[in-house]
């Protein structure tokens, strides 16, 4: 269900109570509340709910500028038309890991969807201590299955034009190439950073070979699309349960590189395992593992039964695809740890270490991490690899 009759204006608490009730999404004798429960940087997002059998929505309303800002950072609405788009787009190839989309208004920037408050959001769950044994595997699943069906080898030149283009998403984009790929490797004013780590960015803005390689790394952000992407894929934008996993968050939706999503994954689980104590990590490790191993035989077997590229049966040539999308991954993951160490947006799993003296040893091992996986992305061509990049980088600093 869908309408584009509204006129904009940012939803309330009782405007949003109003808005299920006029989609009869609910009983008409049902006891609505409803409750602002966002924490992101970009949107509002609220939780109606009948009290009287705790059944509930979603609505999350893009705002005409950056939440974690305000007003003076506008930004386009249109990216709630490409966040239920890419929510049904995923939902087409993969139901078992998005929400259910039950309206959207394009006027309105209106997403509804179904309420899934039973699971946790996954950074805050590993922040206390829980475990999810089916997340790798369910996100390796999806993000195989969904960049292969977007992508050229599944399906030919013309749908895949038309997709792409459904998918034009520049204003977001933009937010991706600076804050992830520009602004942290200078001194720019939207850099966010504990003074006593003043020396290790320095260090960073005077390092022409890592500028260089961050740079290779843009260019393929800005030029590589594989596929249909998430754009934004870190452990806020999951949320989870032992048995059920589930994506949100797809405004940042666009044509990308393929190991795109898979490096933002694996950055925010290392960002998690740097918070931690080396006793509480295996967990951790195993998912970066078990993702991988899931995304490439699932993409292998879905490259052998559905691909229609003329060099299919060629040896080695998927193989070169998922090589050079590791080596991505790896890079883009060392751009994402930096940025959410020093850029705008940090993480929770590292600010809220203490003591402080405890955190700014974290935070100096974590841009040392990043810069090594970027410069060294070729030849860490094991999963395996990452424990030690982290073990010899600690080794570096008293812990």
């Amino acid at each position: 269900m869908s309408s584009n009759q509204s006129t904009y204006q940012p939803l309330t608490e009782k405007s949003a109570i109003s808005l299920a009730q006029r989609l009869t999404l609910f009983h008409e004798q049902s006891l609505l509340t409803c409750k602002e429960i966002g924490d992101g940087n970009l949107n509002l997002v609220f939780r109606v709910v009948d009290e009287r059998n705790n059944k509930g929505i979603i609505i999350k309303q893009a705002l005409p500028y950056a939440k974690v800002i305000g007003e003076s950072w506008p930004l386009t609405l249109k990216r709630a038309t490409i966040e239920s788009h890419a929510l049904l787009t995923f939902a087409s190839y993969c139901p078992e890991y998005i929400p259910k989309v039950y309206y959207t208004d394009d006027k309105l920037s209106i997403t509804v969807m179904e309420d899934l408050s039973h699971l946790d959001i996954v950074r805050k769950g590993f922040i206390n201590n829980k475990l999810y044994p089916s997340l790798s595997t369910h996100i390796g699943t999806f993000l195989a299955t969904t960049l292969f069906f977007t992508s050229d080898y599944a399906l030919g030149p013309e749908k895949k034009k038309q997709l792409q283009k459904q998918f034009v998403n520049p204003e977001l984009c933009r937010i991706t190439e600076d804050l992830i790929f520009t602004d942290p490797f200078f001194n720019h004013d939207t850099n966010n950073y504990e003074i006593e780590l003043q020396e290790n960015i320095q260090a960073i803005w005077n390092d022409s070979f890592l500028k260089l390689e961050v740079a290779k790394l843009k260019k393929i952000f800005l030029t590589q699309g594989d596929g249909i992407i998430h754009g934004d894929l870190h452990t806020g934008s999951i949320i989870a349960n032992e048995e059920e996993t589930k994506i949100i968050d797809t405004e940042f939706a666009f044509c990308g590189p393929i190991g795109f999503d898979i490096g933002l994954f694996f950055a925010n689980l290392i960002l998690q395992i740097l918070s931690r104590p080396d006793n509480e990590r295996s967990y951790l490790y195993n998912c970066i593992e078990g993702t991988w191993d899931t995304f490439t035989t699932t993409f292998v077997k879905l490259w052998k039964n559905h691909s229609i590229e003329a060099f299919t049966e060629v040896g080695g040539f998927v193989e070169h695809i998922l090589t050079q999308a590791y080596a991505d991954a790896i890079g883009f993951a060392g751009c994402e740890i930096i940025r959410r160490t020093i850029g705008l947006a940090h993480v929770e799993d590292l600010d809220r270490i203490t003591p402080h003296e405890r955190k700014i040893q974290v935070k100096s091992t974590a841009l040392q991490v990043g810069r090594t996986l970027i410069v060294n992305r070729h030849s860490l061509t094991n999963t395996s690899e990452i424990q030690d990049v982290i073990q010899h980088t600690e080794r570096r600093f008293v812990r």
